[in-house]
């Protein structure tokens, strides 16, 4: 019975392989676009097409099931109409619209995704989560392969190093590490510090279990100036991707509005999740759902920021602390589901981590000593203390007071490990 498994396995992966080979080829097609509006609207205008020289990603798994990311966009072969890909994601531009200044003002961030690139004509659906959290067909671009505006040119090539390699990129995850702040003088200490990067992912399971399937490397792009912007501190830096604290003016929050530059340094090879690492001992960083993450070098408690933050862009993971302070307002309305797979508002609680519970486990779970090591029901997360619910007590996407994930995170990303590299 095992044989007959793996040779409907090998027979069903060489079925996928073949589609890919049959719609796509190895190399990476790029849509810039501006997404803006304010609290209330968005929308979409193209800004420029690319071909890039690299595709990291799977060959097998192109139809994304996971439905994660406040976006979502899908690839139709123009003739059959057949779906061909599909990639859910989250954006800037997608957590402004829940602060303040967006109901006062309207604003446009640069964004991006990436595809393979289509041997044939395609249509191309970007769609957007209503306030119901279903996602609505919002903008569409028609690819054509012999279109001469799609581009070839390379912008912001620098070399590449490896820092863990275990394989194929189509069958692995692969991270590309980029440098923000650190000077020519320092590129040196850049690769010291994406050699951490790697010990210190691989430090937590579910990731030092899946040291071999993953790939990082690291580009040597180096700024002009040491460190990064601190606004409220007249701290202005030119820094080559330009991240900045104070983002939506929380002090913590360090991102980039500079998309084209991080995927100009992104494309000088395979890549799956971008992980920007900033020569800075300051706390803080961020993580966005396959857009990109953001951490110091050298704080303290860098090692659980690095993994942290790689829970968000990697795996979907959401917040799941409710007593800090954060810029953002309702950010999950408790009348739907979180899309994140470690948070639940009970509406649909049947799809979420409920199949890991114990069966006498109390819902929502008491928060007391009891039950401090139970995988349960919390209230509180997402920001909200009351109506938002997370999985554990304590988590590294709660605290960085203990050393693990809980049960409910370390499935998610278990998950998103398998559907890259399988």
């Amino acid at each position: 019975m095992r044989k007959t498994f793996l040779f409907i396995f090998i027979i069903l992966a060489g079925f996928a392989s073949a589609q890919f080979n049959e719609f796509f080829e190895s190399k990476t097609l790029r849509i810039d676009y501006y997404h803006a509006g304010d609290s209330q609207t968005d929308a979409y205008f193209l800004d420029e097409v690319r071909i890039e020289p690299f595709w990291g990603g799977s060959y097998l798994n192109l139809i994304e099931t996971f439905e994660y990311g406040h976006y979502f966009f899908k690839v139709f072969d123009q003739e059959s109409g057949n779906l061909i890909y599909s990639r859910g994601y989250s954006t800037l531009f997608g957590e402004w619209q829940t602060t303040g200044e967006a109901k006062q003002t309207t604003k446009s961030f640069s964004e991006t995704v990436v595809l393979p690139y289509p041997q044939k004509n395609a249509r191309i659906v970007f769609y957007s989560r209503d306030d119901k959290g279903l996602f609505i067909e919002r903008f569409v671009y028609l690819f054509k392969p012999g279109n001469y505006f799609i581009s070839p040119e390379r912008h912001h090539e620098y070399p590449a190093f490896d820092v863990h390699i275990s394989g194929d990129p189509s069958k692995k995850v692969d991270i590309v590490i980029l440098p923000d702040g650190y000077t020519n003088d320092e590129m040196g200490l850049f690769i010291k510090d994406c050699q951490q990067f790697a010990e210190h992912l691989f430090q937590f399971s579910p990731f030092k279990e899946n040291s071999d399937n993953f790939n990082i490397r690291g580009i040597l792009a180096p700024s002009e100036d040491q460190g990064n912007d601190i606004p409220a501190d007249s701290v202005w830096k030119r820094s080559i991707v330009s991240t900045s604290f104070y983002t939506f003016d929380s002090e913590r929050y360090c991102m980039t509005r500079d998309n084209k530059t991080v995927r100009d340094l992104a494309a000088n090879v395979p890549y799956d999740q971008i992980y920007i690492l900033v020569n800075q001992a300051k706390y803080g960083g961020g993580g966005i759902y396959n857009h990109y993450c953001v951490s110091v070098n050298s704080n303290e408690k860098a090692a659980k920021i690095f993994v942290h933050e790689f829970g968000h862009g990697f795996a979907g993971l959401g917040d799941e602390y409710y007593t800090s302070s954060v810029a953002y307002s309702d950010f999950y309305p408790l009348d739907i589901e979180p899309w994140e797979p470690n948070l639940t508002t009970l509406v649909d609680f049947d799809k979420k981590w409920k199949h890991l519970l114990a069966k006498k486990t109390p819902i929502p779970t008491p928060d007391t000593e009891e039950y401090f090591q139970t995988l349960g029901v919390f209230e509180g997360g997402g920001y909200a203390a009351k109506g938002v619910f997370r999985p554990a007590h304590d988590c590294l996407m709660n605290s960085f007071d203990g050393d693990e994930f809980c049960g409910a995170c370390k499935e998610a990303i278990q998950k998103m490990i398998d559907f890259y590299s399988e």
